[in-house]
């Protein structure tokens, strides 16, 4: 297993960056990073009670500390039920927030903010997940890259993600997922994105979102939440994304298969187990082979390529990042049987129009 380097984290520092209480503790007593989970957790960690809809955390706070941790972080509704006068005879540093969910999301923040990464944060209705391991594959060809694991893109899992950066990292690929209006304007606000990735606009999440307009306002938050100088790669094929382009402050780079886009595919051949095309990054040409069946796997392609275009990755090192992806679990994984019969596995959580 890899050794964890995340930054080591204060008690004063916490405080600073949830606005929180301390309600006992020393505040400059040091930890080594931060955890929501009481099953994995060691005693160097800070222990953040998050009140989920299966589990509430704040149950297992008394375990975690017999278990030997030094710091928690709690909600200020909870405290009556919790037994910090003991904690605060074994020095225990306790911090009260009014929303626990969000505290994770500010030291997320924080995090972020004392590292010197370029982030790169990728939405959209299909896509997100793939378009984000191809993106992280174009970067890490030429940067120490931490990328978002599986499908940690709300508010609880993109925080998780920021939180495991290290000094040593230089860019972040994370994914934003979202079921109702405003959580992609907080996941912005947590991760501060230098690059803004939105695939498409389409009928997912209708029940929270209400509408295709409701979908792309919602998905345009990203856009509005870029950090100062940020940049918008936007799919030119998709007229509502397309909207998007003339309504943002910030510069745009276009991708997709329209003669408008700056990123464009050209000559898109399909294959047994493969999509092969020509991958024009403005001017230049450069031949490409995807490992992965599909039309549509050209558009997240070129959505990579983009966010590798705009870090000024040279295009041997994109098409190298690009080649070397190998399709997400549950994901188009195609099996040849030996009587003839092949079986694909689409398996993986998706929304109707991602199965179309």
């Amino acid at each position: 297993m890899k050794e964890r380097k995340t930054i080591p984290w204060t008690t004063k520092e916490i405080l600073e960056a949830t606005n929180g209480e301390l309600l006992c503790g020393d505040p400059v007593r040091s930890f080594a990073g931060v955890s929501i989970d009481s099953r994995s957790i060691t005693p160097k960690d800070f222990f953040i009670a998050i009140a989920g809809e299966s589990h509430d955390g704040h149950g297992f706070a008394p375990a975690v500390v017999d278990q030997g941790i030094g710091g928690l972080v709690i909600c200020r509704q909870k405290i009556e039920g919790l037994p910090v006068a003991d904690w605060q005879e074994k020095d225990i540093s306790c911090v009260a927030v009014d929303d626990t969910t969000r505290a994770l999301g500010d030291l997320a923040t924080f995090n972020r903010r004392r590292t010197d990464v370029t982030v790169a944060a990728i939405t959209g209705s299909n896509g997100k997940t793939t378009t984000r391991k191809l993106t992280a594959g174009v970067v890490a060809r030429q940067f120490n890259t931490l990328a978002t694991a599986g499908n940690f893109n709300n508010q609880i899992g993109l925080p998780l993600t920021l939180l495991e950066l290290e000094s040593a990292h230089q860019a972040a690929v994370v994914e934003m997922g979202t079921n109702n209006p405003g959580e992609i304007a907080r996941l912005a606000e947590i991760a501060l994105p230098d690059i803004g990735v939105l695939t498409n606009v389409g009928p997912a999440h209708l029940e929270g979102l209400g509408s295709l307009e409701g979908v792309k306002r919602e998905k345009g938050d990203l856009i509005k939440g870029l950090n100062r100088g940020g940049k918008a790669v936007l799919n030119a094929d998709d007229p509502r994304v397309l909207q998007l382009a003339d309504e943002t402050q910030y510069d745009v780079l276009l991708f997709g298969r329209s003669p408008e886009a700056a990123i464009r595919a050209e000559e898109v051949r399909e294959e047994d187990q493969s999509t092969s095309f020509i991958l024009m990054l403005k001017q230049e040409g450069v031949e490409i082979r995807l490992n992965a069946p599909g039309h549509y796997m050209v558009s997240n392609a070129l959505a990579a390529a983009a966010v590798g275009f705009l870090l000024e990755i040279p295009a041997a090192q994109i098409k190298a990042g690009l080649e070397s992806f190998t399709p997400v679990s549950g994901r188009m994984n195609i099996c040849h049987l030996a009587n003839g019969v092949h079986i694909i596995d689409d398996t993986y959580n998706a929304n109707p129009d991602s199965m179309q």
